[in-house]
């Protein structure tokens, strides 16, 4: 086919494809969700190939409380697993599906604080940004064949994927969300947790025992994520509007009670 041919057709796919975010932002979307959901789920598959999963039964009872109150508000069927990995961290994936590590659960000190990190996840998938990182990275260079790619992660286009799809770090690949994408999904897990019930205020907690956990971060300017200061900042003057989304929660018997 011919190249301009080829370039015309692109461009056509790039303007059929611009979506709009839950927040109100344009955005880039190329691939089916059924194709997002599709690598997900074999990133996960890797990933629980990998990584053991934690049989601490009160760990697991814990995580899947908090978890299934929040994704009883967007919907679908989750699979959530704990994995036995120090690192304080936790991710989401298309096709429904959810890791958080035991390292987490250590600086998470309450069913309020984990809701956090999770709603934070969730609402990276909720808001498409995987899809819109592979999207801009690889869609229309490679297409179909991204998905054989997650089920080779130690390849250079496996890992670059991994990374995109927010599971990179379990790689030794570093390709964090941009920091538009990371304030997005603070606001949006914000209220999310809320509408589940939990107490917004925790948030804030929540990021400074992380600043604490990691011993401080970069300057911002040397990463792509908010400093700690910003987004606790931008997080407390969330919370106002978070906070009646959680009065309504309860009013409607929205009440968790998930013990750590």
């Amino acid at each position: 086919m011919d190249k301009h041919l080829l370039l015309l057709l692109a461009g056509l796919l790039a303007l059929s494809a611009c979506t709009t975010s839950p927040t109100g932002r344009s955005q880039l979307v190329l691939m089916p969700d059924s194709q997002m959901d599709q690598m997900g789920l074999q990133a996960f598959t890797t990933i629980k190939g990998d990584t053991p999963a934690s049989k601490d039964r009160k760990a697991n009872q814990f995580v899947q409380c908090v978890a299934t109150a929040i994704t009883r508000e967007v919907g679908g069927n989750w699979e959530i697993v704990v994995f036995e990995d120090d690192s304080a961290n936790a991710f989401a994936l298309p096709g429904g599906k959810i890791g958080v590590n035991t390292g987490l659960l250590k600086v998470a000190a309450n069913q309020h604080q984990l809701a956090t990190v999770i709603g934070h996840e969730i609402a990276h998938v909720q808001a498409r940004h995987s899809n819109e990182r592979v999207s801009q990275k690889f869609a229309v260079e490679q297409g179909i064949g991204l998905i054989n790619a997650v089920a080779n992660p130690t390849s250079g286009t496996g890992q670059t994927l991994m990374g995109l799809l927010g599971v990179g770090a379990q790689f030794g690949v570093l390709l964090p969300y941009s920091r538009l994408q990371e304030s997005e999904a603070d606001m949006l897990g914000l209220d999310l947790m809320a509408k589940a019930g939990f107490d917004p205020r925790e948030s804030t907690q929540l990021w400074l025992n992380m600043s604490r956990a990691n011993k401080g971060q970069p300057p911002e300017f040397l990463s792509t994520h908010p400093s700690h200061s910003t987004r606790i900042s931008d997080l407390t003057r969330r919370i106002p509007a978070a906070l009646k989304l959680q009065q309504q929660a309860r009013q409607r018997g929205k009440n968790p009670n998930c013990r750590p």
